[in-house]
């Protein structure tokens, strides 16, 4: 038992310390040649096209940006947020354990709460700096969390949404794909419906990477080969 154990979490580890902090490049050859990884599924949208209104857009496209820095923890509360350190180039990537599942926000459906352990860590409200297009705060995340029920369904992972957003358009992504997401206080049982769930039934760990360059959002899924 304790050695398959060890066969599994040595080359995870050893992945981890790679991929998520700075290493010597002589281990990181070693490392590459120890882990093999396969590329699940890919696409990408544009954060200049969420709207046809150009000042609509960019609510749209520093509300997803947020999302991500949320997300990526480089921001805790409103008053860490620099925008013009937001919207740099970015690459932000977590790990998804097996059997694990990855939910947009923490109110969560009570068949998913034992297994959740990643959220973005934001509720998209004005209190933690989201913009406001005048109809909503937060317009836009709805975008990101579409692009990841998009590229999890095409990697064949168990992605549950249970509101679709048939009520407006998202541009570039297929309606089939789109996603309501709200979190609005004290309504919890509404909000858990406008969520996203994805769960990890590959049986090894997942990597998701995301990256935002020239104005393009872009996230990839690979199954780490142990």
């Amino acid at each position: 038992m304790l050695v398959s154990l060890m066969i599994f979490l040595v080359p995870l580890l050893f992945f981890v310390f790679t991929h998520f902090r700075n290493v010597p490049v002589k281990a990181k050859l070693v490392v590459h040649k120890a882990i093999q990884m396969k590329h699940l599924a890919s696409e990408q949208i544009s954060l200049e096209k969420r709207y046809n209104n150009s000042y609509v857009n960019n609510v749209f496209k520093d509300n997803i940006l947020l999302g991500m820095s949320y997300m990526a923890q480089k921001i805790n509360k409103k008053e860490d947020i620099d925008w013009k350190k937001i919207e740099k180039p970015m690459n932000y990537k977590f790990i998804l354990p097996p059997d694990k599942t990855f939910a947009f926000h923490n109110d969560i459906l009570e068949e998913y709460r034992d297994s959740v352990v990643k959220t973005t860590n934001a509720d998209f409200n004005y209190r933690e700096g989201f913009r406001s297009d005048g109809y909503l705060t937060g317009d836009g995340v709805c975008h990101l969390a579409s692009l990841i029920y998009w590229v999890a369904r095409n990697a064949g992972l168990n992605a549950y949404a249970p509101t679709r957003h048939d009520f407006a358009v998202i541009p570039e992504i297929n309606r089939q794909f789109g996603v309501s997401i709200y979190k609005g206080p004290g309504q919890s049982n509404s909000n858990e419906m406008q969520n996203l769930y994805v769960t990890n039934n590959k049986g090894k760990p997942l990597v998701f990477n995301f990256s935002y360059e020239n104005g393009v959002l872009r996230l990839s899924i690979e199954e780490v080969m142990l």
